[in-house]
């Protein structure tokens, strides 16, 4: 896995770095690593799926592994896809709804952007 941080323009995993600049080869962004280091310490909170891309509010993800329920209320199967998520702090980092068992809160490790 690489070290180097997505494209900030589409969220592309495969940058590279050249003459210290980032540069993305899928949408052609170019952005500065001095950039990227000022833009991490501005204590922006950052949410990553568990492929690294970043999740927004409002986007959709798929779970990758089968979860189950506290107190006994089933499982989530792997590849159901959640829509609509809600961002937020805490100890799960994504507020949601799943239709066939309601609100929900997950982990962004346990999903993958779609």
């Amino acid at each position: 896995m690489s070290a180097l941080p997505p494209c900030p323009k589409c969220s592309s995993e495969f940058t590279y770095e050249d003459a210290g600049q980032y540069i993305c080869p899928e949408c052609g962004h170019e952005w500065s690593a001095q950039a990227a280091g000022e833009a991490q310490e501005e204590g922006a909170r950052v949410w990553r799926d568990a492929s690294g891309n970043i999740l927004q509010d409002g986007d959709t993800v798929t779970v990758i592994k089968d979860l189950k329920l506290k107190g006994g209320g089933g499982t989530v199967k792997m590849g159901t896809k959640v829509k609509n998520i809600r961002l937020v702090d805490g100890d799960h980092d994504i507020d949601c709804k799943i239709e066939g068992f309601g609100q929900m809160g997950l982990k962004t490790e346990f999903v993958r952007k779609v």
